[in-house]
């Protein structure tokens, strides 16, 4: 994947904290973070509960997880049938996440961002659908 999104979530509203997304085009992203996760990508901001990014970390935690029981089963020798239907289960975990937060990020941000007017975060979630579906 050429994207990689890093979230923290140890964050509490007592305990804002910082950090960066490191993306292919090169560049950080700092966000800051006093309540949810506000991300600003641009002319628009919008803000992710705790839970919902605790449930996507979690999501991740598992795949990343099984990923590397997969990664064990080449090591080891394993039939390679059985390495394909693992790594099967992994990819469909991940498109799970990814349709989780495509999900939150509809039914939160571009609701918030139409309201407002930005129709460039419109543009950008295109831009982003047509990238995860490359």
């Amino acid at each position: 994947m050429s994207d990689i999104t890093t979230f923290e979530s140890s964050a509490s509203p007592q305990h804002p904290h910082e950090h960066a997304h490191d993306h292919s085009h090169g560049h950080q992203h700092e966000h800051s973070h006093s309540h949810g996760h506000t991300h600003g990508h641009g002319p628009h901001s919008h803000t992710h509960p705790e839970e919902e990014v605790k449930a996507i970390t979690n999501r991740l935690a598992r795949a990343i997880g099984h990923l590397e029981r997969v990664k064990q089963m080449v090591a080891d020798g394993y039939d390679c049938s059985d390495v394909l239907i693992q790594l099967s289960a992994v990819r469909s975990a991940l498109n799970s996440t990814g349709l989780a937060i495509l999900q939150n990020h509809m039914n939160t941000c571009i609701i918030d961002a139409v309201k407002n007017g930005d129709m460039q975060a419109v543009e950008d979630l295109n831009k982003a659908v047509e990238r995860y579906f490359k």
